[in-house]
């Protein structure tokens, strides 16, 4: 039971790093080219969970390049994909409507949980990941909202996408044959996601030179690099190796009430 709770308790507090993504999200979409902002967050991140892997002297495991491959499929949809997804579009829709989008992670997650990891699901399960996404749009969901434009449509779109790529990286980490310390696998997946992101980044910077970076946006980066990847990673991993893909899918709705709440907070 205590190995349980701590699972949920390391499951709820990933979550809700990933819910403050989206206030961070938007504060770096404001100064910075998405690919960019990635590039960034994993070049901070990598050099400390590189030296925190080295101060527990671990080693990284030999793998198959079965596994190395699912490495790099959960560096670009969780890593890379997830945050260029969020950074354009809070760009073109509101940081409120972006937790309302998060608010399909836990059905998503439940699905992606029966469907690539072939884990059984009972009617129960199915029901509570219902519950947990109607009760987290019920709360996200403003009164009196006006018809949105096309424009915050394709935003919303784009949250969608990038919750579908939050989703495999969340779960696809139970397909590897190999198990690995939770450091070891957030090391792996930062640096992963840092030699994905640079490549489109350099294109990037050909159009926009440093000076025109705005220090907000870099302060926010910084902060996604401390908080929802260092530690999220570390949560997460550690919270997944001690439940099961539906246990960790439904605390998933965490993400998107906590959104909601430092989006209220941040911006009013």
């Amino acid at each position: 039971m205590k190995t349980k709770l701590i699972g949920y308790l390391s499951l709820a507090a990933a979550m809700m790093g990933v819910g403050s993504t989206v206030v961070a999200s938007r504060i770096a979409g404001d100064g910075l080219p998405p690919f960019t902002a990635a590039a960034l967050r994993f070049l901070i991140a990598s050099p400390l969970l590189y030296a925190l892997m080295r101060a527990q002297r671990l080693r990284w495991p030999r793998l198959a390049p079965r596994e190395l491959g699912l490495l790099v499929v959960q560096a670009a949809c969780g890593g890379v994909g997830y945050t260029v997804l969020l950074i354009v579009g809070t760009r073109l829709s509101s940081p409120v409507d972006a937790g309302v989008m998060l608010g399909t992670l836990p059905a998503m997650s439940t699905l992606i949980a029966a469907v690539v990891l072939r884990e059984r699901q009972t009617p129960r399960d199915w029901g509570a990941a219902a519950l947990a996404t109607a009760g987290v749009l019920l709360v996200t969901l403003t009164p009196g909202r006006t018809t949105l434009s096309t424009r915050a449509l394709a935003g919303d779109a784009l949250v969608l996408a990038a919750v579908a790529c939050e989703a495999v990286f969340i779960l696809l980490n139970r397909r590897l044959a190999v198990p690995l310390a939770p450091l070891t696998q957030s090391s792996a997946m930062s640096a992963a996601g840092c030699v994905l992101a640079l490549a489109p980044a350099a294109f990037e910077w050909r159009a926009a030179t440093a000076a025109a970076w705005q220090p907000a946006a870099l302060a926010a980066i910084a902060y996604y690099a401390l908080v929802p990847t260092v530690l999220g990673y570390l949560c997460w991993y550690a919270g997944s190796a001690r439940t099961s893909g539906t246990e960790a899918a439904l605390f998933t709705a965490v993400a998107p009430a906590s959104a909601v709440l430092f989006a209220a907070a941040a911006f009013g």
